[in-house]
Formats: structure tokens, sequence, C-alpha cells
């Protein structure tokens, strides 16, 4: 190693060393001018101490967690975030216990559509409230991962259904084929559970602005607005739909993209908006 006078120690200087290993010319001294023996006093210039490769591997892991999780945040408050299917109300598309991820943006910069199976939060208090549990040792572990959005959201009070009637739709049930009626046309809908035959419920009502109608696929196994319309009407408020369901992520042998259906709501014209 070169030699350094105390009083003008070398400087090191990123992008300064070249490529056949000499010095440039800005910060580094040109070769031959530097004796590379050791100095009357016998000492050499000190080298820089290298750092422990254990501690660089740790701080590139602690890096590489820590831009997961903010990434991961942003995803859950922004784009998505993972919910889990208690119940049966909407199998066969949903089993109990999958894992789903609904997409933030929608109801937003993208409009709902019939079709959609979205979250929403029970402001209507269709479910019984959720007892208290008791605090346990390791339930922050479970809280930082839903938080971050690496685990699923367990909070009960959310439901999850498919949107039958926009704003606007009158919806009626039933037809002499069972069939529900949106706009005064029947719809066959593809995707009700085809293990039971539904029992028709029979109803007659227009959506409201600002509002939705609810129901889900396992029909004989769904509390959803036909039977809560007693409260708001048994509609659900746009404003408190958390998004649109998206994808099954787990158990991995269900995982799926989740269909609207469109061709089901083809053929029904656009409703017009109750004053």
């Amino acid at each position: 190693m070169p030699d350094k006078a105390p009083e003008n120690p070398e400087r090191y200087h990123d992008g300064a060393r070249l490529s056949d290993g000499t010095a440039s010319a800005d910060g580094m001294a040109e070769p031959g001018q530097v004796d590379d023996s050791p100095s009357e006093g016998g000492s050499h210039a000190a080298e820089k101490p290298r750092q422990n490769p254990v501690l660089v591997w740790v701080k590139e892991i602690v890096t590489v967690v820590a831009i997961a999780l903010v990434l991961s945040f942003l995803l859950k408050t922004f784009l998505f975030r993972a919910f889990y299917i208690p119940s049966e109300s909407m199998e066969s598309t949903l089993d109990v216990n999958d894992r789903i991820f609904i997409n933030l943006l929608v109801p937003g910069p993208f409009d709902l559509a019939r079709g959609d199976v979205v979250v929403f939060r029970d402001a209507q208090a269709w479910l019984p409230p959720v007892a208290t549990k008791p605090a346990g040792p390791m339930d922050w572990v479970g809280d930082g991962l839903e938080f971050v959005g690496l685990a699923p959201d367990n909070n009960d009070q959310h439901l999850v259904k498919r949107i039958i009637g926009l704003p606007g739709d009158r919806v009626s049930c039933c037809d002499a084929e069972g069939r529900l009626s949106i706009n005064g046309v029947p719809v066959n809908e593809t995707y009700i559970n085809p293990a039971e035959i539904p029992q028709p419920k029979t109803f007659d009502i227009v959506v409201p602005e600002g509002k939705v109608w609810v129901m889900g696929d396992n029909r004989n196994h769904s509390e959803d607005s036909r039977m809560h319309q007693e409260v708001n009407g048994g509609f659900i408020n746009i404003e408190d739909v958390e998004g649109k369901a998206t994808v099954i992520a787990w158990p991995i042998n269900r995982w799926t993209i989740l269909d609207n259906y469109q061709d089901v709501f083809r053929d029904v014209p656009e409703g017009t908006p109750a004053k």
C-alpha cells in the first residue's frame, strides 16, 4: 500500500479508479509518484478496515425486508387488500376459508358493474356484533402482518356479495322459471351454486342513487339484500364498498381470477336512477 503523508492523506473517490487499476487525475496519485517501500520510520499507510461479510449480508437482508414491507403496505393501502371467506354464502364461487385479494380502485377510478363480487363494510349491522377477544402474547405478529397486507383481514365486520342491481335498476323476483329480472329482462345467473335449486323470495325494488343491491351466489344460504329490506331498504351504500374481489389467492389449488359474468347482464338496459 502507498504511504500516506500525515499532512496530506490520500483521498478515496468513487469512480476515481480506472479499469486498468491506475488512478485518475481527480484525487489519486499517479503511478511512480508514491514510494511503495516502507518509510524510514518503518510504518506503512493504514489499510482501510474490511467489513465483516456476515454484517454486510445481514444489512442487505434487513434492507430487502424493509423495502418489501413498505411496498406491501403501499399496495395494501392504495391498490390491494386481503380477506378470508368465513361463510358459505358465496359458494361455489368462493369456498369457506378461501383467501381473496380485492382491488381498492373499485369503486373509484373504475366503476362498479353488475356481476362484480365486492367486499363491503357492515354499516347496516347485518352481522351480529363481534365479541372482543382477550389479547394474546403473540397477537402483535398477526396484527403487524395484517397491517402491512401480508396476512388477510380477519375482521368479521365485512361481507362479500355479488352486485345484482346498480343505481336506477329495477330488480324483481321471480318469473315463471324462477329467474331474476333486471329492468324487465330475465337473466340466467350461471354463477349460482349448482348444488341447490334456489328457493324464490319475492321482491320488486328500484335501486336508489348511491346504492347497490347485492346477493350471494349460494342463494339458499345467503343473508343478503333480500333478507334485510327493513334496514336501508336492503341496499348497500356504495361508499361502504371496500373494493372488488379480483382473485382467489389461497389455497393454491383454488387460485383463479374472479369473473363478473358480463354475458349474463349483456342484454340488460340501463336503469333510471330514482329521484
